[in-house]
């Protein structure tokens, strides 16, 4: 009776974390650096959607600060993803850390 209980839990959390993939697919953060010559965006999954360079940030003088700005820009973008994603699981693992699950 009590494998029966927790085999049910684990379909309710699966089916949970299914649907907070589906969500965290269409949840956008961004991360900017150079303040806001450069935006990142990245959905909930961890995959940049998108990067904004301002033109005034671009010039072929100066390359190595503009890659210093986009990579800027990712990694902030990059930690609010993994955020987002750390706070939606503990919604559904009520804090609790699994292991393998993100």
């Amino acid at each position: 009776m009590k494998m029966d209980k927790m085999l049910k839990q684990a379909q309710k959390m699966q089916a949970q974390m299914a649907r907070m993939q589906e969500e965290l697919a269409r949840e956008i953060v961004e991360g900017s650096a150079g303040g806001g010559m450069v935006t990142a965006k990245a959905n909930g999954q961890g995959e940049i959607t998108g990067i904004s360079i301002s033109p005034e940030v671009v010039t072929p003088e100066d390359v190595e600060m503009l890659e210093d700005l986009v990579l800027a820009a990712i990694g902030e973008a990059m930690r609010k993803s993994r955020e987002l994603s750390e706070q939606k699981m503990a919604q559904i693992t009520g804090g609790m850390s699994i292991p393998g699950l993100f």
